[in-house]
């Protein structure tokens, strides 16, 4: 693998941690509902069935009778496994396992729904049309796994499968 530079080694790094802390959020706030909204008013628990029920993609059928069954298991392993990959980005902990678990949800989040329309969306940011931000998401974490991030910044340093001087970044 060729040598990062410092500058390449804090970009990639600093991606880590950001898509870490979006995943950590998403998954703390999940957990903290009901939350208040800005009237005062208790919000109502979030509920992964929802989105299980509005599921288009090619995995409709499957997330559909999924949002149909599932009880309050699903709603915790979500939020509790956006907790654990974002804990393992951000803080670079047993970090290729944090990027296969988010490219897995990510998987999972763009197949359910694949944006085809390339027009609004109740309820979506955005006009999207096969590419969305969970695609790009996706595919910025494949790069930080690929660019073996571990072996630069974060807890896993203090591993020794991940010590090896020829890895780390050096100069910028």
């Amino acid at each position: 693998m060729p040598t990062l530079s410092r500058a390449q080694g804090t970009a990639l790094v600093l991606l880590r941690t950001l898509i870490g802390w979006h995943f950590l959020y998403e998954g703390y706030y999940k957990l903290v509902l009901p939350a208040w909204a800005r009237g005062g008013t208790p919000m109502a628990k979030w509920s992964a069935a929802g989105y299980l029920a509005g599921a288009t993609g090619p995995l409709a059928a499957p997330f559909h009778a999924l949002g149909a069954v599932a009880g309050s298991w699903i709603d915790l392993a979500v939020p509790i496994g956006l907790v654990l990959v974002g804990l393992s980005l951000m803080l670079g902990l047993f970090t290729r396992a944090g990027c296969w678990g988010a490219m897995l949800m990510l998987a999972l989040f763009y197949l359910s729904a694949i944006p085809l329309t390339g027009t609004p969306v109740p309820g979506q940011e955005g006009e999207y049309l096969l590419v969305s931000k969970n695609l790009i998401e996706f595919v910025a974490v494949a790069v930080i796994l690929v660019s073996r991030t571990e072996r630069i910044a974060g807890l896993d340093l203090l591993l020794p499968s991940t010590r090896t001087p020829a890895a780390t970044a050096t100069t910028a």
